[in-house]
């Protein structure tokens, strides 16, 4: 196991340096010229000139490419070229906003929707079946910003159940503002991962241990909680922990429309001020989460089933 560990951690090393250099790439020779944005429209060839040093844009590709290999290494990413606050303690106040909106919604959404499909799983066919499995795909037929519009207008403005957007920072003051978003997470959630649940139960249902098991005697109750679910949970925990990375980088729409400053706003409002050293932080921090939770996730494998041999 540690072997297999240690040789995941080094293949991960060409990955992140392909993902930083495609990024790099990108941004220095297919983008705009950040210095020109900053500058303005009629800035002088003096001030833009001046705006390229401060930033370091007036030095070979290969020097940039080489201070940002740096930077990554050491964790230290410098400073905003829109703000000019340090990135480390941006994106450190930045993820603890998002994974408290992100992580109970995760968790509502999940139980939710793994209820959801067990049910429907054992009632396949039926017209309970195909009923809720229809209305799971129109909900997903919707754009995710008509239920952000329709829950501010209808859920915030006419009935005044919830603030239409706003954060405060304490612990606690801030609930009430994650109230509306959440609901519509679970909206947005809970058809896709029910359909997906769904699918995995259906596949075990039919396997020969089922059958032995209910010619046993078993009743459906142990054989869906203590067999089928057990034997489904590959599936469900690679579901699980590749979804993790993406709640500590928040939801870009809910926390845009929302107001709250987590890095999902952080990362739409680089994005609008060409702020490129904000964006190679979170791409890379990024990448990192998801080479460690993916090689969680195979790790977890062989404890949920010793039958997986990790070579």
């Amino acid at each position: 196991m540690f072997a297999y560990i240690v040789r995941r951690g080094l293949y991960a090393i060409p990955i992140m340096l392909g993902t930083v250099f495609l990024l790099f790439f990108l941004f220095n020779f297919a983008g705009d010229d950040p210095a020109l944005v900053k500058a303005g429209k009629h800035a002088t060839a003096e001030s833009i000139a001046t705006i390229r040093a401060e930033m370091g844009l007036d030095q070979p590709w290969y020097v940039q490419y080489g201070n940002l290999l740096s930077q990554i290494a050491r964790f230290d990413f410098g400073r905003s070229w829109n703000t000019n606050l340090k990135i480390t303690d941006m994106v450190a106040e930045g993820a603890g906003t998002s994974f408290s909106l992100t992580f109970p919604a995760f968790i509502m959404s999940t139980l939710l929707s793994m209820i959801i499909g067990i049910f429907v799983a054992f009632k396949r066919g039926t017209i309970i079946d195909k009923t809720i499995v229809t209305i799971a795909v129109g909900m997903q037929s919707i754009s995710v910003l008509v239920y952000i519009l329709a829950g501010q207008y209808f859920l915030a403005y006419k009935m005044g159940w919830f603030p239409i957007s706003g954060y405060e920072p304490g612990i606690f003051e801030r609930w009430g503002y994650f109230a509306l978003p959440w609901v519509i997470w679970l909206f947005l959630a809970v058809a896709p991962e029910m359909r997906f649940y769904r699918t995995v139960f259906l596949d075990e249902m039919y396997q020969d241990y089922v059958r032995t098991a209910k010619s046993k005697g078993l009743d459906t109750k142990t054989i869906m909680f203590r067999h089928v679910l057990r034997n489904a949970l590959i599936p469900i925990l690679t579901n699980l922990i590749i979804s993790l990375p993406f709640l500590i980088l928040g939801s870009l729409l809910l926390e845009s429309f929302f107001g709250i400053p987590g890095l999902g706003g952080l990362v739409v409002k680089a994005i609008a001020n060409g702020d490129r050293p904000v964006i190679y932080a979170l791409t890379v921090l990024g990448t990192i989460a998801y080479v460690i939770f993916n090689l969680l996730s195979d790790i977890m494998y062989a404890v949920v089933d010793p039958r997986v041999q990790l070579k």
